[in-house]
């Protein structure tokens, strides 16, 4: 048995303070570095936020040019990414911790879900390009099978092709394995006291995870719902893997309508060499930020509404 080297105290609180000292430094140049990008952006986009510039669709000319069609996109996506990616990863983060049994293949599903998370988002793209836009080629080169009237909200159209339902689906692949992972941590996090307590007195098991386990950890999955639809309203790659036009002139009115997102408008219009379109950039960045900002502050209202105590 080996002898376990002596360290002096002074030594070891000498090297803790070393450690949070640079901690502190890292985060606090990470929050400057942040801070002067934001201010340069106000700087430049702030004069450029008018009632025009939200209601006027995309120009050529920089006076005239607005984010209506990108913003609606946005919502769009991120409403129909919310409303698939929350309940199939809640879910399934249930399903994994409260009634698959424990053995080599559901820890081997654990690990890939967690791999998942560090897949680039590109890769999310081409899986989005080839399962929701073209079918894998089915009824390649024929006509495409539509479901509903056009006018309807509803309409589907199969292939989904370059559509706001396939972007929407796109971007639920890339937040569905954060939401998975948050989901998993903060079930895991109940203690299993109270399960055992629920049990004992008759509940079945589902009746313990509606009622006792979902609500406990109801405010840390709502927190991974945050940061995974922080993610989803950034993302351009994947949309623009899809083929979607970089300028609409319309916003969408069905799930089959041709659609853009502010992350593609902010992209092309920063892209140009005329300092107009820098502005009118950092202008759009103004209002993605107020939309990140205010879905941040509904889902944290509703996770407040719905947070029940242990007891």
């Amino acid at each position: 048995m080996t002898d376990v080297p002596h360290v002096p105290v002074a030594r070891r609180l000498l090297a803790n303070r070393m450690f949070l000292a640079t901690c502190v430094a890292c985060t606090g140049l990470a929050v400057c570095v942040l801070a002067v990008l934001i201010v340069s952006i106000m700087m430049d986009g702030v004069h450029r936020l008018s009632p025009d510039f939200i209601a006027n669709f995309a120009s050529r000319k920089p006076d005239q040019a607005g984010i209506r069609a990108p913003l609606v996109g946005s919502i769009w996506v991120c409403t129909i990414c919310a409303l698939t990616a929350l309940p199939v990863g809640v879910g399934t983060a249930i399903f994994l911790e409260e009634f698959a049994k424990r053995g080599r293949l559901t820890e081997f599903i654990r690990i890939n879900i967690s791999n998942l998370s560090g897949v680039p988002s590109i890769v999310y793209g081409i899986i989005g390009l080839t399962a929701f836009s073209r079918f894998f080629g089915w009824r390649a080169g024929a006509e495409p099978i539509e479901l509903g009237s056009p006018e309807s909200l509803l309409y589907i159209r199969l292939p989904f092709g370059s559509s706001v339902l396939a972007g929407g689906l796109t971007l639920a692949l890339v937040v569905l394995p954060i939401v998975i992972v948050a989901s998993q941590e903060a079930i895991r996090a109940v203690p299993n006291s109270l399960r055992q307590g629920a049990l004992a007195l008759g509940s079945t098991r589902w009746q313990m995870v509606w009622r006792l386990t979902l609500p406990s950890s109801l405010p840390m999955v709502m927190t991974g719902a945050i940061l995974a639809m922080s993610r989803a309203i950034g993302e351009a790659a994947p949309i623009l893997v899809l083929g979607a036009p970089l300028m609409v002139l319309e916003t969408p009115a069905n799930l089959m309508s041709e659609f853009t997102v502010l992350p593609m408008q902010i992209f092309n219009w920063a892209g140009r060499a005329k300092a107009s379109f820098q502005e009118i950039a950092a202008a759009a960045i103004i209002v993605q930020l107020a939309v990140l900002m205010s879905f941040n502050a509904l889902a944290i209202l509703v996770r407040q509404r719905l947070q029940k105590p242990l007891q």
